[in-house]
């Protein structure tokens, strides 16, 4: 912390010292074999070291807390606590003393000061103290500014200040994935690197969704009495530049879900709530900006399978659903057109009417299909035709099914 220290004399002197929490002692072990010439002289001494851990005496980490020595690092999301001491040096009794404190960004000012009012007097070899805290929302410099204004008891007014600068760091770096499925669901994977020096203890990574979505958390491996095992285990530590993955499932509510064009424009998905603790408990929490996607291009009209069977049998039908959305401003008058394929055989009269369809509107239709081919198949051969506009959209590859032979084979 850099200090400008006030040049004039003053009946007064400032202290601001830092708040935070102690860390454990670190010594040095020093280790020879038995056979050397110190023999068991330096494992004893460890042994007695009252800083070392009985048992574990070479490990670094010992059982003591040792005072803070300097400054240390403020990271984004942490609380800032500084405590401020204003003492009467002189052998005077001084009047009208006002401590102000307020922390300078590169965007703002804000007043830290617990009291704005003055105190009315100050003795010989007294003081007044205050504890700040602030949660730091930006990074970069901040610079502390601690202004002292008194009165003398010969009725002269004096003022003084003192400059505190610090860096605020980034302490995670958050990385966004989205994936449109083909429903409208949109997955969301939200990548978390640890960019810090110590190790971070996750204590909470949620996804705040927007209005028009709910939000699945796919981050649990197991279904148990207290909702599921986490993906990471039981001790969810992130240690220093390590990345873990957390998966989002996004749906939309069902008021919206039928709105495909309201679905269609939405970019905004929510945001991420992330809450950690370092060291000896301190907690820090980030909250991210808006998450936003691109809007997916469905076109005018969207085609997608509401049910379709996991594994059907060779050449045997099967049934399926295709939801077929408007998903432009205008009218359309369908036509259905089935387009047989090499592995895929469509049953029923090809090129019926569906009938108008307006904008934003939907409609479920039951289809049957059969397969030549076994293995895994892609479903093609659907085209659908506007007849106001004569215009034609061909859908291929809309979803895959294995197909298996219902017969064994392993007859002599």
């Amino acid at each position: 912390m850099d200090v400008t220290q006030a040049k004039q004399e003053h009946l007064l002197a400032l202290k601001v010292m830092r708040l935070t929490k102690p860390t454990l002692f670190t010594n040095m072990p020093v280790t020879c074999e038995e056979r050397d010439l110190p023999g068991d002289l330096f494992g004893q001494l460890m042994r007695e070291d009252p800083s070392t851990i009985k048992g574990a005496e070479i490990l670094m980490l010992g059982e003591m807390l040792t005072l803070p020595q300097n400054f240390g690092n403020i990271f984004l999301g942490e609380t800032f606590s500084s405590y401020i001491s204003v003492h009467n040096d002189s052998n005077q009794v001084v009047k009208d003393i006002l401590v102000k404190a307020d922390l300078q960004t590169s965007s703002q000012r804000l007043n830290l000061s617990a009291s704005n009012s003055a105190v009315a007097e100050l003795k010989p070899e007294c003081c007044i103290d205050d504890v700040i805290h602030h949660e730091v929302k930006e990074i970069g410099t901040h610079i502390l500014v601690c202004a002292v204004s008194y009165t003398t008891q010969y009725g002269e007014k004096l003022y003084f200040r003192k400059f505190f600068k610090f860096q605020v760091l980034k302490p995670l770096d958050v990385k966004t994935k989205f994936y449109n499925a083909e429903t409208d669901e949109v997955f969301l994977e939200a990548q978390i690197q640890n960019i810090t020096t110590s190790p971070m203890f996750m204590e909470k990574v949620s996804l705040e969704p927007s209005m028009m979505y709910n939000v699945t958390e796919l981050n649990t491996v197991a279904a148990t009495d207290d909702g599921g095992e986490s993906t990471f285990g039981k001790m969810s530590y992130l240690q220093p530049m390590d990345t873990r993955q957390y998966l989002y499932c996004l749906k939309p509510k069902p008021e919206y879900a039928e709105k495909a064009g309201v679905i269609k424009g939405v970019t905004v998905i929510g945001k991420l709530d992330i809450v950690w603790k370092t060291n000896l408990g301190e907690r820090g929490r980030l909250q991210t900006s808006q998450l936003q996607r691109m809007a997916p291009g469905y076109g005018d009209i969207r085609l997608s399978l509401e049910i379709i069977p996991d594994t059907v049998n060779l050449e045997e039908p099967f049934d399926i659903i295709c939801k077929i959305t408007n998903c432009s401003e205008r009218t359309m008058d369908l036509v259905l057109e089935m387009c047989n394929t090499r592995s895929i055989h469509w049953c029923g009269v090809s090129g019926r009417q569906l009938g108008k369809l307006s904008p934003a509107a939907f409609l479920s239709l039951p289809l049957t299909l059969l397969s030549s081919v076994q293995g895994l198949q892609s479903i093609s051969g659907l085209r659908l035709t506007d007849t106001f506009l004569k215009r034609t959209y061909e859908y291929d590859d809309i979803a895959q099914v294995c197909v298996i032979c219902p017969f064994s084979s392993n007859e002599s």
